[in-house]
């Protein structure tokens, strides 16, 4: 019983962003999970043909589509197209985001707009849309990729950290509005985690590296594949009386103020 509530198969998952990165992460294991996976990117056809493939060699169910998640109309497009190509959409991760490190005083405005656009608005246009079939099925899971930002700033992230907290009230919101159909609405709160972005500063002596793991609980960067569970219970029946909650995987730095220096 507690095995079958995890399942995931026979269920569509939709992934935006999920080329690389926390996004391809989460798709795996929705993927190992029994889901068809639904992959999105926006940059370039032989970007998402390349993370169609990798998918596929891991033997996971996977399909690629091309479009821009801040295009309602080209959202509106591929969603048909998914569900008579493939099948209609039961999860759907809105995972697709930026984020440009400029000074509040210094940012020009269209690059704030920019951020909330695709950080805040995309996730509003794509869930508008995927909802829709899921409160005529009575079924349906949404997940919200939210931020630590979504609960604290920090030097040059105003803007993404405006939209990320701003995406967790959305969550909020679409649950109010949404549970009545029984569909769940959630998010996921990544940490600070060991990608190929963060390659650089994750070095021994490196400031902000030191930072982190002293910063952290856990004493370490998180794992891409540490996100797999949550994403997981998310999409599952496992969650069905969950809605509205954002669950931060960040190895606890939420949790605590730190220790002072002089600490060991």
């Amino acid at each position: 019983m507690s095995i079958n509530l995890f399942d995931l198969t026979g269920k569509v998952a939709l992934i935006t962003g999920g080329t690389h990165g926390l996004g391809q992460a989460m798709a795996i294991g929705l993927g190992k999970a029994g889901a068809t996976l639904i992959i999105n990117g926006a940059s370039s056809q032989e970007k998402l043909d390349n993370a169609v493939a990798e998918y596929k060699s891991l033997g996971l169910s996977a399909h690629g589509y091309l479009f821009d998640v801040t295009d309602e109309a080209q959202v509106i497009k591929n969603i048909s197209n998914i569900e008579k190509e493939v099948g209609v959409i039961d999860i759907l991760v809105n995972n697709a985001g930026i984020i440009k490190r400029t000074p509040l005083e210094e940012m020009e405005v269209a690059d704030f707009e920019q951020v909330l656009k695709v950080d805040l608005v995309s996730p509003f246009i794509v869930s508008k849309h995927v909802v829709k079939g899921m409160i005529t099925r009575k079924e349906g899971k949404i997940i919200n990729i939210c931020s630590m930002m979504s609960e604290l700033g920090r030097n040059t992230v105003g803007a993404y950290a405006a939209a990320k907290g701003g995406l967790k009230m959305l969550t909020r919101n679409m649950a109010t509005e949404w549970a009545k159909h029984n569909i769940q609405i959630n998010g996921i709160g990544p940490g600070y985690f060991a990608t190929s972005q963060t390659a650089p500063i994750r070095v021994d002596g490196h400031p902000f590296n030191d930072f982190i793991v002293g910063r952290t609980p856990a004493g370490r960067w998180g794992d891409p594949d540490d996100l797999q569970g949550a994403a997981v219970f998310l999409s599952s029946k496992a969650s069905n009386f969950v809605n509205g909650q954002i669950i931060y995987v960040d190895g606890g730095i939420l949790a605590t103020i730190g220790k002072p220096s002089n600490e060991d």
